[in-house]
This record gives C-alpha cells, structure tokens and sequence, in this order.
C-alpha cells in the first residue's frame, strides 16, 4: 500500500478529546497493551499529530503520528500499527516467519506466501482471516511488515501450505517508514528456534506492475532440498540490519564492522541493559563536565539534548525508549531517588527542572571521562561559541542636531541632521561656553545664558526670567530638545543608524476564546532575531503550538504567537539565550505569579 509515495491532505495537532478516544479504541484493537502503554503512545502532554493522506492507489488513510513518527495507521475504520510501533512492542501482533531474502520483495510490493513461512516448534500462530498480524525473519523477533491474514490458520494448515498467507500492509523501508525517522529495525533475540522449515526462500506473490511472479513449492523434500535449507536459516541468522535488504547504505570499512562484531559478542547484556548503562555513563559524563552551577535551574529536555547526546560515545546514540525508564521524567526520578545525584522539580506546569545537584555525591566524584570518548566535530571547531550562533548588536544612543540648536553647533560645523554621541555634546556644549567666557564669575557651577542659549534652550516664558543655568540643567536642556537616535552594531557587519529611540521586544498576554491566553512576542526584527527560529525553539521548549502572523501596517514584520501564558520562557530565552538586555524588553512583569494557576 505504501510503495508509492502518498498525498498528505491535512496534518493537525490531536485534540484532547481526540486522545481520549485514540487511547480507548488502541486498547480495544489491541488489549494486550498495559494502561502505560498507552499512555506512553498516546500520552497527554506531547504533541499527537492527526494525518490524512491518499495512497498512491486513492486508498483514504489517517495517521497517527507521535514526535512525528507514525505510530498506527487507519484503514476502512481498522488501526494497524506500524513497524516503529511494532519495534517497541514486538509481541504486540501474532508473528508469521519468514527467510530474510523475502521481506526485499515484500518491500517489492509483494505479498507473504504460506511457501515462504518457517513454522517454528510452537507452529503457525493462531489466526482468523482478516486478523491483523506481522512478519519477522528466523533470526530477529523485530517485526519488518505489517497485514492480515489471508486465511485462517487452520485453512492454512489444511491447505499444505499453499497459497497466499499474509497481505501485506506495510514494511520495514516503504513509503511510511520513510515518513519517519527512518531508523532501522532492532535487533530482538528469537525465542523459539525453527525446527521444520516448510518455507521456500521465493515464497512471495508480485502484486505491482510485473515486480514479482508467484513462485510454487511442489513439496517434494529429500536430503539435499533438506541441506540447503539448514544452510539458509544458518546465513539468515544476523542481525537485520546486516540483512540491510539490499538498500541502506553499506559503506561502512570492514575493519570497523569487526570491532563492532566483536564487541557485541564481547558484552552480553540485553540492548535494554545496554542503553540503561549508556544512559547512566552519559548522565554522569554531563553532570561532571558539562553542566555548571549557574545554569540551574536546568530543563530536563535541554538536558538531555544538549548535554547528555554531547556526552554519548561516537557511534552510538541514546533513546529512552529503548531503555527500562521508556521516559526521561522516569529516569531522572531513579536517578534522586536511588543515586541522590539530583532534584528535580516542577517549576511551571507541565515543565520539570533540575534545580539541584549533589556535587559531593561519591558516585559523581569518582567517575572518570571514558578515554574513546571524543567531542563532537561542530564544538572543536568553533569552541565555546558553538551552541548559540546569535550575537546580540552593540546599541548606542545618538543625538541628531535639530533646526533650533543648529546656531549652538555651527561652531564645530554640526549641521542639521548630523548625530553625535552624548558625550560629544557634552564636549562641545563645555567648549562653546569657555571660548564665550560664560561660567559665572562668582559661583563656576552656573552658566550665564547669552542669546544663542536663550533662543535654543529657553522657552518664551522663560526669557525674562533665567539668566543662568546649571552645568547639569544645561546638558538636559541640549539633549532633550535634540533628535533621539540610536546606532545598532551587529558582529562583523556595518553599523547602522536609525532615527527615534529603540524599539524594544514587547511581550504581551492577550485572552482568546473561554479564557484561553496567548503569549505574544513582537519587534524581534529590530534586534537581528528571526521570529520563526524563536516560535521553533519555544514550540519545543514549553511543547505549545506556536504561529507567526504579519504585524499590521508593518512591511516584512511577523509577530510570534504562543499558546499559553509563556512569558517566563520567553524571558529566559531572549535574556540567556539571545543575551539581550532586560531593558529592552517589555512585559517581562507579567510572567504567572508562582502559587497562582493562570
């Protein structure tokens, strides 16, 4: 169904109500997954996103996509879960067996013939027609396709093995594997071994264009028909990912191949031990070299990502999932609980924080760095500075001669227009008074206003009335009734000068609807910022739907919009992050007051 490419027609973020019901028709498709199952493929607080697509046949087909993998397809009203799923979930379908040379075809577009099952000691699994079942191969229980059952497993039986046995669905590499991230299947130890082995290596159906032709086992069995099978299920016994079925890239040098053989020979310990150990190294390796006190508090989702995966041995990489914890917020938990390395807490809903480490903990002090690790290849090369690529500007006010003062700069050839600094004003306002002999003879902190001062800084009312100033009242006077300006210096680029005062970040919470808030960023232009790397960072960061809209009347000016009151995020990213001044931003005060649901 899915060796074609498909048309997406919409792509939504799931409603709650909408979860509810995904999570309550999974459990009665499928009554085997426990409630945190559930939960972890359907959970509340992470983004679930609604799929509706065409197939290249016109079949209409929703999709269920969790971190934009897709989780379960529905097809005429019938979930299937795929093979991401299938992969967390092994036993989750009954499992047909086939030789490792097969699934290219089925990949193909073919169909599973009953020829091209291996029947295991335990037999066929016990199906119904219609039901929904998986293919594997003799030497991994990951399943590599998805279908229903051709026939019963008794009309199986009865049928000598002839015949269609599994239509396929969907396979490990089609167009709905590639709609994810692609990762290739695991290795899952195999726990019934094949002992009767009716299966042809060719037992597939061609079901596109001329792909494949029905191949036919006349079930004749002698010694040497027996030999070579023996043969095939001893050379299909590797890992799937060595089968590679004949597409991924394989240029891998044969030299590392072997070490990476032999280390897993060398360790043997289940993948689920494996990725609990790598989890616990890298959580260690980043605490000791990576996290500083002045980052606490710490969110645990950039923890792990920015710390933790920098800390992760070259070749390989840390998923959650496929360890015992299955969630990070379970991890950490273990982690205060049993090893008392950390806090962790709750500062805003939904939002866990490290706010505390164990810096004496015995167990943080004596771990020592691996000796193979290396950093990755971006940071050596551009050193600290390659974790945040943004360089806030240089701002510098400026002062622009008016009309009216025109007179009091003519001196040092300031004509209207020209913008100076403030100290330079004060220079020249301090010149123009000595060269006129203006400081007063008796008291030198005032200065005896003449008709250039009178006609530039004085108002009519005041004319008859001040005929002396203060040095201070003096340079206030200039510069208030001088043209506000202000220069941006961007790194490595000119500066540049603009008229009025800066126009600094507002950030505002407008309601929508029942009471539901919004957090609005606008001006982000004015200080070099893309407004849609901003609403990227904060839709992952608070996992809120984030959009941009044009800013009314304002040409190439977008404001972000935010779900949620998200000020104190937003807060921490323009003030850490991006490094702006607190002065320039706007509304920082109306971040929710803690203790108080907003």
């Amino acid at each position: 169904m899915f060796t074609k490419a498909f048309r997406v027609k919409s792509n939504t973020v799931m409603k709650g109500s909408d979860r509810r019901k995904l999570r309550a028709d999974v459990s009665a498709a499928f009554p085997s997954l426990s409630a945190d199952d559930l939960n972890e493929l359907v959970p509340n607080k992470e983004e679930v996103n609604v799929v509706k697509i065409f197939a290249h046949k016109g079949d209409a087909v929703i999709l269920y996509a969790l971190h934009k993998n897709p989780v379960f397809f529905q097809l005429e009203k019938q979930l299937y879960p795929t093979v991401y799923t299938l992969w967390r979930y092994p036993d989750l379908l009954p499992a047909f067996t086939t030789w490792a040379p097969v699934v290219q075809k089925l990949i193909g577009g073919a169909d599973l013939m009953l020829p091209g099952v291996v029947v295991s000691s335990a037999g066929l699994p016990d199906v119904k027609k219609g039901d929904c079942c998986a293919i594997n191969v003799v030497s991994n229980r990951a399943p590599v396709a998805v279908g229903t059952a051709a026939l019963s497993s008794s009309d199986m039986r009865s049928s000598g093995m002839k015949g269609k046995g599994v239509s396929v669905l969907h396979t490990y590499m089609d167009q709905l594997w590639a709609f994810g991230n692609k990762t290739a299947p695991p290795v899952t130890p195999v726990t019934d071994t094949p002992v009767q082995a009716d299966g042809d290596m060719d037992g597939v159906e061609g079901r596109e264009g001329g792909e494949e032709e029905v191949m036919k086992n006349e079930g004749v069995e002698n010694e040497g028909q027996h030999g070579s099978e023996t043969a095939a299920v001893e050379s299909s016994c590797q890992s799937l990912q060595d089968l590679n079925l004949g597409e991924q890239e394989q240029e891998v040098e044969s030299e590392e191949a072997k070490e990476e053989v032999q280390e897993e020979e060398k360790d043997s310990r289940s993948p689920q031990e494996q990725m609990d150990s790598l989890l616990f190294q890298c959580f260690l390796h980043a605490l000791k070299s990576k996290v500083k006190k002045s980052e606490l508090p710490l969110l645990t989702g950039t923890f792990l990502g920015k710390h933790m995966a920098s800390c992760c041995p070259r070749g390989k990489h840390l998923d959650i999932k496929k360890s015992s914890y299955k969630k990070l917020s379970k991890f950490l938990q273990t982690m205060q609980k049993e090893h008392s390395l950390i806090r962790v807490k709750e500062l805003s809903k939904g939002v866990d924080s490290i706010v505390e480490v164990d810096w004496k903990n015995p167990e943080l002090c004596s771990f020592c760095v691996p000796g193979d690790w290396e950093p990755p290849e971006e940071c050596v090369e551009e050193g600290e500075n390659c974790e945040v690529s943004y360089q806030p500007p240089e701002i510098t006010p400026l002062y622009g001669v008016t009309a009216r003062l025109e007179p009091l700069f003519q001196e040092v050839q300031k004509k209207k227009g020209s913008v100076i600094q403030a100290s330079e004003v004060r220079t020249i306002i301090t010149d123009y008074v000595k060269k006129n002999e203006l400081v007063h003879e008796t008291n030198k902190s005032y200065v005896k206003v003449n008709p250039v001062l009178c006609d530039c800084l004085l108002e009519k009312s005041e004319y008859q009335e001040i005929e002396v100033l203060k040095w201070d009242d003096l340079f206030s006077r200039t510069l208030s009734r001088m043209q506000a300006c202000h220069q941006l210096q961007f790194p490595g680029q000119a500066p540049v000068v603009r008229k009025g005062q800066v126009e600094s970040i507002d950030i505002t919470v407008a309601s929508r609807g029942s009471n539901k808030k919004v957090t609005i960023i606008k001006n982000l232009e004015g200080f070099g910022i893309d407004p849609a790397v901003v609403a990227d960072t904060l839709q992952h960061r608070v996992q809120a739907s984030s959009v941009l809209h044009d800013v009314p009347g304002a040409k190439d000016r977008q404001l972000v919009q935010i779900q949620g009151n998200q000020v104190q995020h937003v807060g921490r990213l323009l003030l850490e992050q991006y490094q702006i001044p607190r002065k320039y931003i706007q509304g920082l005060d109306k971040a929710p007051k803690a203790g108080k649901k907003k």
